[in-house]
């Protein structure tokens, strides 16, 4: 049986992939004591060559750890991992007692809460973190994280979320954290499409992408969609166009994340129009070979679909 009596400071940080590896790294590189786990043998090379130790398994991982932080798929994930499959014991079970599961997935907020909900049955803690700013603020460490907790559960984790991230917002109890990234995201994303469906029409009446920015960007129409990730090359040099499209937050997340909203929407009834379109769009979007291109992307297919 593996060692179960929590290892103060001792990180297990399970989900190596573009955004928990760089994580993961900047956490080492400030100090904490880290063991990392993928099931992706080239993610666990890649942690394993910026100096993380890993496991050979989740449970090996978590064993002993006085953090275990997630970084998921999915919600679904997330839950199996907690609960364990069969032949596979479950991270609450394996360990030690008053463990703190820290979730930085971008999950259901049902599924948060449950998550929770099962964390804290078992005698522990309990966080949901989940992350803005893509592999770009994963690298840098300049993420911002919302976060989902009791106060003290908040104050316990916020020197870990410090280190990978340059903002930390406590929006409240268990699954807040979760309905605050979907409604941003939701916001992003029908905003990209508004942004990107203006520079078409501009071209169409003879703007140049550049005027339109130097309006757009200091009048009402200002938004980071516009200002930082500028769907067209030129008038903002480091947003993705400029690379042609390479994420940045690739458009499978964006359609992953309106699936989310769109879930929410549709639990508490909210009579949305302009969300449940926008989950449309981008699900169209990476269906057709935008999947792995930056949400901007979404220009070309607005471009391509119109009348010439």
């Amino acid at each position: 049986m593996p060692e179960t009596t929590p290892n103060a400071g001792h990180i297990a940080f399970l989900g190596l992939g573009h955004m928990g590896g760089p994580m993961a790294i900047n956490l080492v590189k400030a100090g904490h004591s880290v063991t990392g786990f993928d099931v992706v043998p080239a993610a666990l090379e890649t942690a394993r060559a910026h100096g993380i130790p890993t496991a050979d398994g989740a449970s090996e991982a978590a064993a002993g750890a006085a953090v275990v932080l997630t970084m998921l798929p999915s919600g679904k994930h997330l839950l199996d991992a907690y609960r364990g499959t069969v032949g596979q014991p479950g991270l609450l079970e394996v360990a030690g007692p008053d463990t703190m599961f820290l979730d930085c997935s971008t999950i259901n907020v049902d599924e948060a809460r449950e998550a929770a909900q099962l964390a804290v049955a078992a005698g522990h803690r309990a966080v949901d973190a989940p992350v803005s700013g893509g592999v770009v603020g994963a690298e840098a460490g300049t993420l911002t994280f919302m976060v989902g907790a009791l106060p003290e559960d908040f104050e316990s984790v916020r020197p870990i979320l410090d280190v990978m991230g340059k903002r930390v917002v406590h929006c409240g109890e268990h699954g807040a954290g979760q309905a605050a990234k979907i409604c941003n995201n939701m916001i992003l994303g029908v905003s990209m499409i508004a942004v990107s469906e203006a520079f078409v029409l501009g071209e169409k009446l003879g703007l140049t992408h550049q005027a339109l920015f130097d309006v757009a960007s200091a009048a009402s129409g200002q938004c980071w969609a516009l200002t930082t990730n500028c769907p067209v090359p030129g008038p903002v040099p480091t947003s993705p166009a400029n690379r042609d499209y390479q994420p940045g937050f690739a458009g499978a997340l964006m359609a992953k994340d309106l699936k989310l909203a769109l879930n929410a929407l549709e639990s508490t009834g909210v009579a949305a129009r302009l969300g449940p379109l926008a989950s449309e769009i981008y699900d169209a979007f990476a269906a057709e070979g935008g999947a792995g291109r930056d949400f901007s992307g979404i220009i070309t297919d607005i471009r391509d679909k119109s009348a010439h």
